[in-house]
């Protein structure tokens, strides 16, 4: 549920860089960017949290957006392509608490996370983590240790594989090393 004096949840995607050329505005999810605007370089959000992608259907490199001015995302974010899809991600209110695995299929270590992590080494003293359930909340995970490099959004559900990239916009062979809830206070 949004809050009343937040808004409609909104991000507006432009052709060009700097917010110009023709805009299209999303306040939900979005498959396929090409039927709207034939290219996207840069965007606005003006109430909530984004994930974008670099492919149609939620596919490729994934980028967290929130409330703010991208005039040029490409080269803040490194990325090689325009943003394809877009997902909302919903206002989360309440307990997080996610599980992480040391192996896939739930399989070795396991941890039970209700707050951020840096680093899953230092704080559990695993190596790695192929595969979660996410039960409360929404979260973002890190491929390197301090919220940094490729992410990952996981919503509540259950990934049984890391590395073989189903359900993961097609990332496949990721590692996550750091873990970070996605707050209201973001939004």
């Amino acid at each position: 549920m949004i809050p009343s004096s937040q808004g409609k949840l909104s991000i507006v995607f432009y052709e060009d860089k700097n917010f110009q050329g023709r805009s299209y505005e999303c306040s939900s999810d979005c498959t396929d960017m090409s039927s709207n605007l034939s290219r996207c370089h840069s965007c606005r959000v003006e109430n909530g949290c984004f994930m974008v992608y670099d492919r149609n259907n939620y596919m490729g490199n994934q980028y967290f957006m929130r409330r703010g001015d991208y005039p040029d995302y490409m080269r803040n974010f490194g990325m090689s392509d325009c943003i394809k899809s877009c997902h909302m991600i919903p206002m989360h209110r309440g307990n997080y608490k996610m599980r992480i695995y040391e192996r896939e299929n739930f399989g070795g270590q396991m941890h039970e996370m209700m707050d951020d992590c840096d680093s899953i080494m230092g704080r559990y003293r695993m190596s790695d983590c192929q595969s979660c359930n996410v039960m409360d909340g929404h979260w973002l995970m890190y491929e390197q240790n301090h919220f940094r490099g490729r992410m990952m959004y996981m919503r509540p559900g259950e990934c049984k594989n890391f590395s073989s990239g189903i359900g993961m916009g097609g990332m496949r062979g990721m590692r996550f090393m750091s873990m970070r809830r996605i707050m209201d206070s973001w939004y």
